[in-house]
């Protein structure tokens, strides 16, 4: 069946097999009449009443005769034109109901029209995290050149679904605009949100959204960003902005570096600001002790690499453990996957790299499976933070997911990976490419 391309979000366009067809003004307006209808069946009657403006009330026989036979030449035209190859009655795009009145019936798949498109798109965008949101309505506001159903712009039969329509692509824009919020590119967001200021001057709404955009607030947006299949069903990926330490439905992972330092006093050894550090005081109340303690435990069994003397690391702790190491710590009914991926130096600097991350993040996963039950586990962008690996954010992630990935493929061992990003980290990251990489690349890198 040849391909069929109607595009009404702007002056009429009709292609057939990507040829475009050429109608005339009235078999063209019989045409954007049975689109509007969206499939319901459109009478003789109303086709004519609505295309030519007809009075309504009693007609003779004779004239209701001369409006049919009208009708059906426009309809027997279009047939002709857009359905080549089941001429006639015999048309699966334009039925005929059978009945009294008789009527017709426009049968188009949902991608045939880029009305019908727009309107998918922006109504799967109202229920989708705010990458995948940025997506579809990109491309729906593609799909609008310049006013719809211009050539039906006068008749009263157009009225209603050019307004619904106007008012879908306004919201369309606003739910634009607070998605690039979302994922970090304020922007983009800036630029949809003058256009629209434009259109609507007096809308207090707006323009307290445009000036928080401008004095950069949205970092201070929390909530998920991205989710998505990464393992043909074994499990999920989710990246959100927010804190690490409120994610309660999930194990929990805190990168370390290979002496597992836990001392903040001062900020000389571990800085209080990191997630060490905040391990100390958001889930151990202050306690450093008890955490001390359970390191220990946890790492009795490990072989160690070399203990500094005193005089070579006089601060913080001397011995050391393979990278890669994985401290399994519980706490209120939930692990801590604590794992060595960076160096700390004897000056009290930690570095890691590339390497040394991804050896972490594979010993990382096997812990997982061996402990964490088949539950969330959430995660900071380890390596962003203090103990810099030679990579930029988005170069990370990408890393973080691609290990994940692969090795949620192979086997399963938890039901959601939940990266958690701070705004700052976020705004170095292109979202859109990630969202790219996943669908794209993500799938032959990891089979």
């Amino acid at each position: 069946m040849p391909r069929l391309r109607i595009g009404l979000l702007g002056r009429a366009r009709v292609e057939l097999d990507g040829a475009p067809v050429k109608l005339s003004a009235a078999t063209l307006a019989v045409l954007i009449r049975m689109v509007v209808a969206e499939g319901e069946a459109v009478t003789v009657d109303e086709i004519h009443q609505d295309v030519w403006n007809a009075p309504t009330g009693r007609i003779s026989a004779a004239e209701r005769r001369r409006n049919h036979l009208n009708v059906q030449k426009h309809i027997w035209r279009l047939r002709r034109v857009l359905d080549p190859g089941s001429p006639g009655e015999n048309s699966r795009l334009l039925r005929t109901e059978r009945g009294r009145p008789s009527a017709y019936r426009l049968v188009l798949e949902r991608d045939s029209c880029d009305l019908f498109e727009f309107q998918d798109l922006v109504g799967r965008a109202r229920h989708a995290p705010p990458t995948a949101a940025v997506e579809l309505l990109t491309r729906a506001l593609d799909l609008w050149r310049e006013r719809p159903l211009v050539e039906a712009r006068q008749s009263p039969f157009a009225e209603r679904t050019i307004r619904r329509l106007n008012e879908l692509h306004e919201a369309a824009k606003r739910t634009l605009m607070r998605s690039y919020i979302a994922i970090g590119l304020p922007d983009k967001a800036l630029y949809i949100g003058e256009a629209l200021s434009a259109d609507r001057p007096d809308d207090l709404e707006l323009a307290t959204s445009l000036a928080a955009l401008r004095e950069r607030l949205s970092g201070k947006l929390d909530g998920e960003v991205l989710r998505a299949d990464v393992a043909k069903g074994n499990a999920e990926l989710v990246i959100a902005l927010g804190d690490l330490f409120a994610q309660d439905d999930a194990h929990l992972v805190v990168g370390f570096t290979d002496t597992f330092d836990t001392a903040t006093e001062q900020d000389l050894v571990i800085n209080s600001g990191s997630v060490q550090g905040q391990l100390v005081e958001h889930l151990y109340g202050g306690d450093r002790a008890l955490l001390d303690r359970q390191l220990r435990m946890a790492l009795r069994n490990v072989p160690t690499t070399v203990t500094e003397s005193r005089s070579a690391k006089p601060k913080g702790k001397r011995t050391r453990f393979p990278l890669g190491t994985v401290a399994t710590l519980r706490h209120s009914g939930r692990c801590v996957f604590a794992v060595a991926y960076s160096r700390m130096g004897n000056d009290l600097l930690a570095t890691s790299s590339v390497a040394d991350l991804r050896l972490s993040l594979d010993r990382l996963w096997q812990t997982v499976y061996l402990h964490g039950q088949l539950k969330p586990v959430a995660l900071a962008l380890v390596g962003a933070g203090l103990a810099r690996v030679d990579a930029g954010p988005e170069e990370l992630l990408i890393m973080i997911i691609e290990s994940f990935a692969a090795a949620a493929l192979a086997r399963r061992f938890c039901s959601e990976l939940r990266i958690v990003i701070q705004p700052s980290a976020l705004e170095r990251i292109t979202m859109l490419d990630v969202s790219r990489f996943i669908r794209e690349e993500l799938p032959t890198r990891v089979g």
